[in-house]
């Protein structure tokens, strides 16, 4: 009986999805993990709510260990690197990273999950003791400890985790400075109507915003001073998060990658080489939006795209859905949601785009209380087909975005939206529910262009 011998590379999300997933459909695989760090399967979304203090308990960001994945029977070593990887041989050669060891070892089929990292611009000063990086547990642990003294924190990117960071630092009591290069925080997710919004929530809440401005130094030994094209900040600490790249070079010239690095791979995860399979931030995806393939490094794509390769490694089983970019924060007490494209990144596509703006109460004004709901929906004004939408409330408006991720998915038109069947409970919401309220603007502004060509 041959036992099929599987190394995995890597043991975040993507990895520790793996394994559950090989040992789940086939118990006497021979797995073995190699990772980088002493931990697996940090959940990096969490830090900023275990900077902030919404998590007592950092222990509860890991949702797997080392025991658990061997209790499985994975033989797992942790603070060992492969350091390259034979293709012709099936061989990896890794470094223990206690020992300085080195070994060759086997494998039949090989599974990369090696991740990202944060991008670290060439600026001047970017080594300076007093800036930090914001990607797994040691920079979680480190970000906890030289805080605690910090009275002034300026953060460097507007994406997710920036402006997490931004908030939980701010819920401290800390001066926080926000600089980005874009003059819109959250651009990739959210068009101007909400971002605006956000930006004034900010400065509402004392938080200094830098928008429009590049960082172009740092300098100082007891403190840091950040310096951009328009001027420069003083603080005691300066976190940069302008982004994640893929780390793959291990496989460079060995599998086709995209010119960002980004692994390419098949319906069922497999790259070019048929006995190398790949998931998670170092693996591109497919954005059903465009058709196209993406960099999308987000938990979710991860742990679906590892399991995949878990069910797909023996034999090609299911395959990869893509994705519509579904995500979402809550800054300040509101969630804010979305999927798929914004206008502004469907028109820089070249795609046919409309966009109409609601902004509704989620449930009947009779009712003790009712909360509005900002809304947008982006569509193909030739096709109706939906190309994405965002929301924005004091109310959970969070599995709106699975709805309009569906709808995507299944490539349903505004008028799908419109009237597709939803229950009503004046508890809950109206008539029709708000997104059929969403769906109907949409259908009626269509209409309204029509009219007016």
């Amino acid at each position: 009986m041959f036992l099929m011998k599987v190394i995995v590379i890597g043991c975040t999300h993507a990895g520790t999805a793996a394994v559950n997933q090989i040992l789940a459909t086939d118990p006497n695989t021979e797995v073995t993990i190699y990772e980088r760090n002493d931990n697996v399967s940090f959940l990096s979304c969490g830090i900023a709510l275990y900077l902030g203090g919404e998590v007592a308990d950092p222990q509860g960001l890991f949702y797997s260990s080392p025991d658990q994945l061997a209790k499985l029977g994975a033989t797992v070593h942790m603070q060992h690197d492969v350091t390259d990887i034979n293709t012709d041989a099936h061989e990896v050669t890794v470094t223990d990273m206690v020992s300085g060891e080195v070994k060759t070892d086997h494998y039949d089929k090989l599974v990369v999950t090696t991740g990202s990292w944060p991008v670290i611009p060439p600026i001047d000063g970017i080594k300076n003791p007093n800036v930090y990086l914001c990607k797994n547990w040691s920079h979680a642990q480190k970000l906890w400890e030289d805080a605690k003294d910090a009275k002034r924190v300026i953060v460097i990117g507007g994406g997710y985790i920036g402006t997490e960071l931004v908030e939980a630092y701010q819920k401290q009591g800390k001066e926080v400075t926000l600089i980005d290069g874009l003059p819109r925080i959250l651009n990739k997710y959210l068009d101007k109507d909400y971002t605006d919004r956000i930006q004034q929530d900010f400065v509402d809440h004392g938080i200094k915003l830098a928008l429009g401005q590049m960082v172009k130094g740092f300098s100082g030994e007891d403190e840091v001073t950040v310096t951009t094209d328009q001027g420069s900040y003083t603080a005691d600490m300066a976190i940069l998060c302008v982004g994640f790249r893929p780390n793959t070079g291990l496989l460079k010239g060995k599998v086709d990658m995209n010119a960002n690095g980004s692994i390419k791979t098949n319906d069922y995860m497999q790259t070019s080489d048929p006995d190398i399979y790949g998931a998670g931030d170092s693996v591109a995806v497919h954005y059903n939006p465009t058709h196209k393939d993406a960099y999308i490094p987000l938990a979710t794509n991860a742990v679906r795209q590892g399991t995949l390769v878990g069910m797909n490694i023996f034999k090609p089983t299911r395959k990869y859905m893509g994705t519509q970019s579904t995500s979402g924060l809550q800054l300040f007490g509101k969630t804010i949601v979305s999927s798929g494209m914004t206008l502004e990144h469907a028109q820089a596509e070249g795609l046919p785009a409309a966009a109409v703006t609601v902004e509704d109460n989620y449930r009947p004004e009779f009712m003790p209380t009712t909360t509005p709901v900002l809304m947008q929906l982006v569509y193909n004004p030739e096709t109706r087909a939906i190309l994405g939408a965002q929301f924005m409330s004091n109310y959970d408006v969070s599995q709106s975005a699975n709805t309009i991720s569906v709808m995507i998915q299944n490539e349903n038109t505004i008028d799908d939206l419109g009237f597709v069947d939803m229950f009503f409970q004046p508890i809950y919401d109206r008539p029709f529910n708000y997104l059929n309220i969403l769906g109907q603007a949409a259908i009626a502004q269509a209409a309204k262009a029509e009219v007016t060509e």
